[in-house]
C-alpha cells in the first residue's frame, strides 16, 4: 500500500514539473498569464511566480 502512495506522489510531482516547464516556455513566447493558467491548470499566482523567476534569473 505504501509503495502505491509513493508512486502516486512521484507521478504528481512529475506532472507538476511538466506543467511548470510548459508554463515557462509559454511565458518566454509571450503568451498571457491567463491563457497559460487555463492551459496548464496552474493558478494565476503560480504562473506569475514563474514569470518573476524568469525575469530575475540571469
Amino acid at each position: 500500500m505504501q509503495e502505491s502512495v509513493i508512486y502516486r506522489s512521484i507521478q504528481e510531482e512529475t506532472e507538476a514539473r511538466k506543467q511548470r516547464e510548459i508554463a515557462i516556455n509559454l511565458l518566454r513566447q509571450g503568451v498571457t498569464i491567463n491563457i497559460i493558467a487555463s492551459a496548464t491548470g496552474l493558478s494565476i499566482d503560480q504562473v506569475q511566480q514563474l514569470q518573476q523567476q524568469i525575469t530575475e534569473s540571469p
